[in-house]
Order: structure tokens, then C-alpha cells, then sequence
């Protein structure tokens, strides 16, 4: 009975490391990733001018990701947007980042959009899309808010 119950937990050791599960690995969750979005807006007569660069803060390195922009006003019907980026909803626009090494700094994003009408000021929200891999830690340092005016003058994030 002894030898059976040994050759169990051998067995079931050997199983982990060769299956490549350590023990407790499936508890912890996926490598996480602090993101977060460093750059600059401007808004005059509803045109917004939005430029930031992504930046993994680490631990963890991102295959691949996704920021998406939502506004509080609604975007204008039709909008001229850089390669990697596309509206998907009335207020949101995604931009592809790609993947981040920890510690890594990604490709300048540059976009301009067009508002409705000509609001006095805009909320813009920075918000990664998990896309596998590494999950955006407890930071919150994936999300971001900046309040836009229009008065033609820059502001930094």
C-alpha cells in the first residue's frame, strides 16, 4: 500500500514538470503588465488632436495589445484614422500597440478625430484590451482619463 501511494505522488511530480505546470501555477493567473499611455491632446472647433506612446512598466512582457479611446462626446460620422487604428463604436476608436517588452516603449500613435457638433470639452479614456497573455496588473495603470478643452491648448498625460 505504501509503495502504490509513493509511486503516486511520484508520479503525479513527474507529471507537473514534464507537463509543464508547476505547482500552483494555475492559481496565480496570467504574468501581469502595467501599461500606460504618455502623450498629448488638443482640441479646437470639435477637432481633436490626440499623440501618445505606449510604455510597458513591467513585470511582464505583452504579446500583443490593443488601446481603445473612448470619448464622451460622439465621434463624427466619418473619420480619416492612421493604419492600425479603426472606429468600432459611436464614441470609441482602437488602436493596435502591438507587442511590449517589460520595460518597453512602443510605436508614437498619432490620430485626429472629429466630434459632433463643436463641444466646449471632451473626456478621452485610455483603456488596454486584454488580447492574451499578459493581464494588465491591479495598477490600473491600463486606464486613463484626460479632460480636453477647447481652447486650442495642449495637454499632457
Amino acid at each position: 500500500m505504501r509503495r502504490m501511494r509513493v509511486a503516486a505522488v511520484c508520479g503525479a511530480a513527474v507529471l507537473a514538470t514534464v507537463g509543464g505546470v508547476a505547482p500552483g501555477a494555475a492559481a496565480a493567473g496570467p504574468p501581469e503588465a502595467g501599461l500606460a499611455y504618455h502623450g498629448s491632446a488638443d482640441m479646437s472647433a470639435g477637432r481633436v488632436d490626440v499623440r501618445f506612446t505606449p510604455h510597458n512598466h513591467g513585470p511582464s512582457a505583452v504579446p500583443e495589445s490593443t488601446v481603445r479611446l473612448r470619448w464622451s462626446e460622439p465621434l463624427a460620422d466619418r473619420q480619416v484614422l492612421p493604419e492600425g487604428c479603426a472606429s468600432a463604436e459611436e464614441r470609441v476608436v482602437t488602436c493596435r500597440v502591438g507587442a511590449l517588452d517589460a520595460g518597453g516603449v512602443g510605436e508614437r500613435i498619432a490620430l485626429r478625430v472629429r466630434l459632433r457638433g463643436a463641444p466646449e470639452e471632451v473626456s478621452l479614456e485610455f483603456d488596454t484590451v486584454p488580447s492574451g497573455g499578459a493581464a494588465d496588473g491591479a495598477r490600473g495603470t491600463g486606464q486613463q482619463r484626460v479632460l480636453v478643452l477647447d481652447t486650442g491648448d495642449t495637454y499632457y498625460f
